[in-house]
This record gives structure tokens, sequence and C-alpha cells, in this order.
């Protein structure tokens, strides 16, 4: 998943410049950790596959390289005529292993093959990987296929199947709801053996296929009191709201969105040893705020979107995210806090530069948000473009920087 910590002026700066000039895409699951290779993948670039059993290995001398010797026990891919079971295979690197033990070495064809680093595998995950449809079949299936092996008992099997998840995009994965294993679902959200990395996937599924029960079961997880990042956290929000509606929203906005510190479900303050409140973590509130954009993005009307905006605007009254915020509200066309955001303008907690950039982008886009066929300006456009006079007039050095970063048509 990501890291909520504090962006850089840098990349929060790109952060607005894209949030406000690109429409929002997903090429890889929103509430998963980065994509990476799957074994499918890199099998289907191979231009050679086998399963080969170690054989021997010699250890690296003072002026001798180690090697090992592999004996070829299956070919997977790959020229037959020059590749065949029975042969040996010396890589020259060492490596310790007990005979007979198995491996799958994977090869590019130069003028001979060169193989990879071999991977170590049983006789079930060889099967997992060999049996499992390429790259190119249809991506429902090949999900399909993935999904029995989600928390598989043997980690390379498990770990594969979730990046399998992790690289495809949502409108992928969401057809899968009727097939998704529900009760191991909650069970899984619930249970601390969990890999943190996996829990926002599993949120967003039982999101899909839950009831009202496992709302239920989903509510405990986020009320939870902490002072720790939760990994995952986004995710588990994201599938409550896909459950609840705007009824969860309620829950969300008086426990995440609305205080800076910790409250209980009916929003009184979780005091500390001390008597003293307890500090609202940044990420559990940026969870939240991802679990909204995932409902703009994605929710298909589960929660309207004049209430999404609602919810965002709350966030305003935190410095810490507001050019962020901003950013959302823009894309949003939400021009109802026009006025609110002059007034915010240079003001004491928010005279930063990259909140002082999101609000001049936020006036721009205003003034951009016109029907072609429109024979006059509407309300927000002429509000706009009074305000754009007066932050030009008043800060045209900030004015100009803005500019610089906005490519929106």
């Amino acid at each position: 998943m990501r890291s909520f910590r504090f962006m850089t002026a840098a990349v929060t700066l790109a952060a607005l410049v894209a949030a406000i000039t690109l429409p929002t895409s997903a090429e890889s699951c929103p509430f998963c950790s980065a994509p990476s290779l799957t074994l499918t993948e890199q099998l289907a670039q191979s231009d050679a596959a086998v399963l080969v059993q170690w054989v021997e290995g010699k250890k690296a001398e003072e002026k001798k390289l180690g090697s090992t010797t592999y004996e070829i026990v299956q070919l997977v891919h790959g020229d037959a005529k020059t590749i065949k079971k029975g042969e040996r295979v010396s890589l020259n690197r060492y490596r310790a292993a007990q005979k007979g033990d198995l491996f799958m070495l994977m090869g590019s064809k130069a003028k001979t093959i060169e193989w990879s680093s071999p991977l170590e595998v049983s006789e079930t995950s060889f099967n997992y990987i060999s049996q499992a449809p390429s790259p190119e079949a249809p991506p429902e299936k090949r999900l399909a296929y993935f999904l029995k092996f989600l928390e598989f008992p043997d980690q390379l099997i498990s770990n594969d199947a979730y990046a399998e998840f992790a690289n495809a995009p949502y409108k992928h994965i969401a057809p899968l709801a009727k097939t998704m294993p529900r009760e191991r679902l909650r069970k899984w959200i619930a249970s601390p053996d969990t890999p943190a990395t996996r829990l926002g996937l599993y949120g967003l599924m039982l999101g899909l296929c839950g009831e009202k029960e496992d709302a239920i079961s989903m509510k405990s997880k986020i009320i939870e009191p902490t002072k720790d990042f939760r990994l995952g956290i986004d995710g588990v929000m994201a599938g409550y709201l896909l459950l609840t509606g705007e009824k969860g929203m309620e829950l969300i906005d008086r426990m995440k969105l609305e205080h800076t510190y910790v409250v209980d479900e009916s929003g009184k303050p979780v005091l500390d040893a001390k008597g003293k409140k307890q500090a609202m973590p940044f990420s559990e509130t940026y969870a939240a705020m991802q679990a909204l954009r995932f409902l703009w993005t994605y929710g298909d009307g589960r929660i309207p979107k004049p209430r999404l905006r609602q919810s965002m605007r709350l966030l305003l009254d935190r410095p810490e995210l507001a050019d962020l915020v901003i950013a959302d509200l823009a894309r949003w066309k939400d021009w109802s806090v026009q006025e609110r955001l002059m007034e915010l303008y240079g003001a004491k907690e928010y005279d930063i530069p990259s909140i002082k950039r999101a609000i001049v982008r936020y006036m721009l886009v205003s003034t951009k948000d016109k029907p072609k066929d429109a024979m006059k300006d509407p309300a927000h456009v002429a509000s706009g473009k009074k305000h754009m006079a007066a932050l030009r007039k008043k800060d045209p050095k900030t004015v100009k920087d803005a500019e610089r970063f906005f490519f929106l048509q």
C-alpha cells in the first residue's frame, strides 16, 4: 500500500498538478502494494523454462567461482530439440540445497540460453505456476484462478496470487464479487496473522461481496483506537462504505474526518492515562480521504457525489491536508468553497506556498468549467475570474508559479 508521511513540497506540487489536470485512473488495485512482476509474467517473458532438480554444488574457492549442477526434469516451454529431459545444466554460482530439491529455471535466448537465478519450488508450487492462465487470457478467468490461492499455506503461491490482484485494475476485480470467499475474507481481515499489505485488498473485496454482518465486523476494525500507522485500513474503509453507503459515511465523518483527536463511536474524545485527548494519527485521516476518492471514482453512485463533496470539505479545517483537499475539490468541481478559500488565502496556518498554489489552481479550474454552448458565464466562472483578478493583484508571483504547471485544456 502507500506511505502516509507528509509529502515534500516537490511531491505535493506534482500530486496537485496531476489531481487537477489528469482524469483519475488506476492501472492496479487502488489499495494494494506496488505492482510487481508475477510468476506468470516472468514465465511469459522468458524464452525457455524448465523444472530441474539439484544434483550437486561446489562452493567458491580463492581463485575459482562456485557452481551448481541441475538436471532437467520437465520442459515447461522452449525448444524441445535443444532442451531435453535428463540433460544437466551447470550455473556459475553456488546454491546450497539437498539432492533432488526442485527448482525452476527461466532463461532468455542469446547464443545459448542464459538462465536466471533458480526459483525454489515444490511440486505444488510448480503445478500452480505451470497451470496458471497466461497473461493474455481474459482477466476474469485469470483472477478466478488466483482467487483460490489467496492465503495458501505455501508462501510462494500466496504471495504471487496476491501480486496478481495487486496488479489488476479494479474493473477486473469487481466482477468476481459473487465468487469471492466471503467468510474467509472476514477472518483474514480480523486475523493478526494476515500480512498487513493484503488488508486493503481484502477489505475492498469484502465490501464487494459482503452482507450486513460483515459491515459490523469491518466497523469494529475501523473504530479500533490506534496510535500507529495501519497499512490497508483505507481499503477496509472503502469496502465498509460500499456496504453501508451514506449511513457508513456518517461514521467515517464522525470518527476520522471531523476531529484531530481520537473519538469513540459516539464522538466523545478517547483520553489517555493522563486524561488527555489522544491525537488522531495522520494516516487514519488520510486513509479516510483515500476511501472518499475511491467512492468518487468507482462507487457507481453508492454514495451520491454531493455527499462525498460534503465529507471532503470537512478536511479544509486541516492545514496539513488543505493543498490535497483543494485539489480534489477542484477535480470534483465543488465550487461552493470559492469564498472560503479566498478567506483562507494567506491566513496564519494556511500561509504555505503549496496551499496558495492549490487555491490559485482551484480558481483557474473554476474559470474553465463552462459549457461550450453557454451564452454567458455561469456564476462560479464569473466568481472564479473575479477571484483570479484579486489574486493576481495581491500575489502575482504565486499566481505565476501556479500557472507554470497548469495544463488543463
